[in-house]
């Protein structure tokens, strides 16, 4: 424990996703020892950030206009939309540019533990947005856990009346893993999801 205000900006650090004591008490001592970095710069953008980012006003992702740059990109496929639970999943999918078509971000997953509910999801906005004949496909990108398998699984009854194609993203063993240490359901999935080989029947 510190004195003062370096404990209280300790405890601020402390207080973000995935910063624990440690973490924030390095961050905390990188501000005040290192002369190159330039505090004011992140005390005004902490100061506006709230002012000017916002949510698209179509899928939901971050973004400083009404609408986000992919919705606006004439380029991206509009048969097609993956949803995911929050804009940091858009980030992820984009880095593969494996997905050319459009988003729609959900703000969470269904958890009962937390209060957590359908409507206080951004479904209602989606099922707005499948009143476009044009869309054919819906893939399903919610996490592989439990909240995220309890979304999917309600959306998945939701959306099947529809008519359109329902897909979800195939989840399994990843890449330089080892098949002692992967857990049950991964292994599971990997089975269940497993892809043909070789020409033969």
């Amino acid at each position: 424990m510190y004195d003062g205000i370096l404990q209280e900006l300790i405890d601020e650090f402390g207080r973000l996703p995935g910063v624990g004591p440690k973490s924030a008490q390095r961050i905390a001592f990188h501000v005040i020892q290192t002369e190159a970095y330039d505090p004011k710069r992140l005390a005004e953008l902490l100061d506006t950030i709230r002012d000017v980012v916002k949510f698209c006003a179509v899928c939901g992702n971050i973004s400083q206009e009404d609408e986000c740059s992919i919705c606006r990109d004439p380029r991206r496929v509009r048969d097609s939309i993956c949803v995911v639970e929050e804009a940091k999943d858009v980030v992820a999918i984009e880095r593969t540019r494996q997905f050319r078509g459009l988003y729609h971000v959900l703000g969470g997953a269904i958890s009962p533990i937390d209060g957590i509910g359908p409507d206080q999801l951004r479904i209602g906005s989606l099922l707005e947005r499948l009143r476009d004949t044009s869309i054919t496909e819906i893939i399903l990108a919610t996490d592989p856990n439990v909240e995220g398998e309890a979304t999917a699984t309600y959306l998945i009854r939701l959306l099947e009346p529809l008519g359109i194609r329902l897909t979800r993203l195939a989840s399994g063993l990843p890449v330089g893993g080892d098949l002692e240490y992967a857990d049950e359901v991964t292994l599971g999935r990997a089975f269940e999801h497993r892809t043909r080989v070789g020409g033969t029947a």
